[in-house]
């Protein structure tokens, strides 16, 4: 029972981890009610399992790894609900949500305990893959408007005599803007959905060496810089040629990522 609510607790803290995205950054406040009373269920359940862990292994602190790793896990979550009582902002949960998530794994999924049956595995792999394409190809697409903002705001300068020319290909910047934007938008739930669903399978099979995994380790530098080129955006108001150099380093961020491939002991299967 104790990694049943360990195991549930992780689930709850993979919804909050999502949830708190459309909170923090799409400016839509209803989601930190989804967010926060998921991420309060969690500690509940993750509270229950430690404190049944420290008893049945007959000692009141946390000693073995995963019990540094679970106790950790839930002092960041209360951390995190500390900040929102106080200053009533979900942003923290961006970036601790998700290491809450990951840390909480770690103890959950430990090497020898039991792990998916194939069926099961197979399609959560399916769906990992899935997310990260579409979290890519978002990026692209976003790459594509911003290059294509730069272009319109170039040749509207210019303002050449074929105005018929111009109306027939003209596209209103502030629009192409939303393209660019709202694809980010759209992606990093992906992406983060992804990196979730991933962490919970390579856990079961490779434990803690997952994480120092170049592959791996790049995947969340990406991950990082997808959530400030967002931040960036919204905040500065970004676009034209800067906003093209911006999504052209995390697109090289990604070439990197799959180059990683070549390197990485997770990795090296078969597509689907």
């Amino acid at each position: 029972m104790t990694l049943l609510w360990l195991r549930f607790a992780v689930l709850l803290y993979g919804i909050a981890a999502l949830a708190v995205l459309p909170a923090a950054l799409y400016e839509r406040p209803r989601w930190r009610h989804i967010a926060v009373p998921a991420t309060i269920a969690a500690i509940f359940f993750h509270f229950v399992s430690l404190a049944e862990t420290l008893n049945a292994a007959h000692h009141r602190l946390p000693v073995e790894t995963h019990e540094l790793q679970s106790f950790l896990a839930l002092l960041l979550a209360l951390a995190f609900l500390t900040v929102y009582a106080r200053y009533r902002s979900v942003s923290l949960g961006i970036f601790v949500l998700p290491i809450v998530f990951l840390l909480a794994t770690l103890a959950a999924f430990r090497p020898g305990e039991e792990t998916f049956s194939t069926p099961i595995r197979n399609g959560w792999i399916f769906l990992h893959i899935v997310l990260l394409l579409a979290a890519y190809a978002a990026l692209v697409v976003s790459l594509m408007a911003s290059l294509l903002y730069l272009i319109q705001e170039r040749r509207l300068k210019r303002k050449p005599s074929n105005r018929r020319w111009l109306a027939t290909l003209d596209t209103p910047l502030e629009t192409i803007d939303q393209i660019a934007l709202k694809s980010l938008l759209f992606g990093l739930p992906c992406m983060t959905a992804g990196l979730l669903i991933g962490s919970v399978i390579a856990q079961a099979d490779y434990g803690a060496k997952y994480f120092s995994d170049p592959k791996i380790l790049l995947t969340f530098g990406l991950w990082i810089a997808y959530v400030a080129m967002i931040f960036i955006r919204r905040l500065s108001g970004l676009r034209g040629r800067r906003a093209v150099y911006l999504s052209s380093f995390v697109i090289l961020v990604v070439l990197f990522v799959w180059a990683a491939n070549q390197f990485s002991a997770v990795h090296r299967f078969s597509t689907p």
